[in-house]
């Protein structure tokens, strides 16, 4: 898995191949393998292939224009009813400890697919220029329910350089600060 890791990047400019059905449906398999808190897998996604959604899901997106370049955008949504039993409007402000775990559970899977993309040899990059308010309507979403990032997927028509990374030295440390 090193491979992948090491390899990873934020693709912005994608290939007119589509991208296949099986390939989708391992990217979506790798995420629902993910591991979450107490095993409530609060992860939901929803595929977008149409260019009429994918256009709306881009405007709410901060209108990136490169987007519309990837075949294929996988939004990734938190189910905070997976934990929160009660009725709940969630947004960009919301203080909730349990909400903060549902979405980094979901982060954790959404991580899983984007490797999962360059080991099938696609491009992906994770968009989060949007607010709650923005994206919601456009698919249907719920207020329960909280958008974690929009995946753009496809065939990369770009092979950008490793991006610098801090040495292991900079950022471990043992037993305490």
């Amino acid at each position: 898995m090193i491979k992948e890791i090491v390899n990873r990047r934020s693709i912005r400019k994608y290939t007119d191949r589509p991208v296949e059905d099986d390939k989708i449906t391992e990217l979506l398999e790798s995420a629902r393998l993910a591991p979450s808190g107490n095993n409530t897998q609060p992860w939901r996604y929803i595929v977008i292939k149409s260019q009429e959604a994918r256009q709306k899901v881009m405007e709410a997106s901060g209108h990136q224009a490169w987007m519309l370049s990837a075949p294929v955008f996988i939004v990734s949504v938190a189910d905070v009813k997976c934990r929160i039993k009660e009725d709940i409007t969630i947004n960009d402000c919301s203080a909730e400890d349990e909400v903060k775990r549902i979405i980094r559970d979901t982060a954790i899977s959404t991580g899983y697919m984007l490797l999962q993309a360059t080991n099938l040899d696609l491009g992906a990059c994770w968009v989060a220029e949007f607010t709650q308010d923005e994206i919601r309507p456009v698919l249907g979403i719920p207020e329960d329910k909280y958008v974690v990032g929009v995946i753009t997927v496809g065939y990369p028509d770009e092979a950008p350089k490793a991006r610098p990374r801090k040495e292991l030295k900079d950022i471990i440390h043992y037993e305490h600060w």
